[in-house]
């Protein structure tokens, strides 16, 4: 048996009634690219939880939900703002600049938030034929720093953004996470809260694949259908893709396995706290720990349950849990960690 590790909630597996909801579709014929019963079921469950002003579009990966749905609302010429921990700045290899053509502007933030002061430096040059456009403000939640934006911070970034003619838009892979953290339902957080294009991720809390982009204001997805087609993101079989999120919203799935995932973080700190020369560096409010620990026995622990580092220099690590983590993982890894360290 695979032994689980803490390096990132995309390492689970599939939750059992994710599984049986795609045994459930595979059956018969239904029409391609989208045209089914359960795309159309998945889409009404999302104006449920959105509003029913959104318009909702399944592609396979969070890299192309974020990518085209920026594209959906920018030209070559803009700019988009993100804080320098952000995936689309970090880990996408360049993606969000060759597809859409934007330069992409970062800002140093201490736990992966950005502000309206921390990105004022860029908000200059508009009309100027000289400089790039700036046309999206990207925001993650929860952030790459396992931190989560309170409602009225979203809001306020978006009254900063819609007062310069900006979009925001959310990068939403552990949006699960944000909203059981938050205690409240998505559209608070989002569509209420002004966020114009949102990334909707399920992968990482249970799902196997595929993301949502999630147009939250009338008008922004004019044209997507051929965006989506040009970044060959149309899945031909589109209901194995949509029915996971069927299960995902019954029963709310979702908040099952986030709390979940969001507990065992929390424990796996206080866990921590009493570990000599270990230094939480981040406060836990999702599922990620991140913890500076010492390098050698870091690396000895890493043998037995992998995991991240995160910053080399300081010795810092990304420890991440997820809906299938069970106590007994933290109980055993927090024992080899004290054996090394000792």
């Amino acid at each position: 048996m695979v032994k689980r590790g803490f390096a990132s909630d995309n390492n689970a597996g599939v939750h059992p009634e994710i599984l049986k909801e795609l045994s459930g579709v595979n059956q018969g014929h239904v029409v391609g690219y989208g045209s089914d019963i359960y795309t159309e079921q998945a889409i009404r469950l999302f104006k449920e939880n959105l509003g029913p002003d959104t318009e909702v579009f399944f592609v396979f990966t969070g890299t192309a939900a974020n990518v085209l749905g920026i594209s959906s609302v920018t030209r070559s010429w803009n700019s988009l703002v993100a804080a320098e921990t952000a995936h689309l700045e970090q880990d996408e290899c360049g993606a969000p600049e060759k597809f859409t053509g934007c330069k992409v502007l970062t800002v140093e933030t201490p736990d992966g938030k950005i502000t309206p002061e921390l990105i004022a430096k860029h908000m200059h040059g508009f009309d100027f034929e000289h400089h790039a456009q700036p046309k999206v403000i990207s925001i993650t939640q929860s952030t790459e720093m396992g931190t989560v934006y309170k409602v009225e911070e979203i809001r306020r970034l978006a009254g900063y953004a819609h007062s310069m003619g900006l979009y925001l838009h959310m990068d939403g892979a552990r949006i699960a996470n944000a909203a059981v953290s938050l205690g409240l339902p998505f559209k608070s957080f989002t569509t209420d809260a002004g966020v114009d294009v949102l990334s909707f991720g399920g992968t990482k809390n249970g799902m196997m694949m595929g993301e949502a982009v999630c147009f939250l204001k009338p008008g922004l997805s004019v044209d997507f259908k051929y965006i989506r087609k040009q970044g060959m993101q149309l899945a031909s079989k589109m209901r194995f893709i949509s029915a996971q999120y069927i299960a995902y919203f019954r029963n709310d799935l979702w908040k099952q396995l986030a709390s979940h995932a969001n507990a065992m973080a929390a424990l796996l700190a206080e866990s921590l706290k009493g570990v000599e020369n270990v230094r939480i560096t981040q406060e836990v409010q999702s599922n990620g720990v991140f913890v500076i620990i010492p390098k050698i026995a870091a690396e000895k622990v890493m043998k037995h349950y992998f995991f991240y580092s995160w910053n080399i220099l300081t010795s810092e690590y990304r420890l991440m849990t997820s809906w299938d983590t069970t106590k007994e993982d933290i109980e055993e890894f927090v024992r080899l960690l004290k054996r090394e360290l000792s």
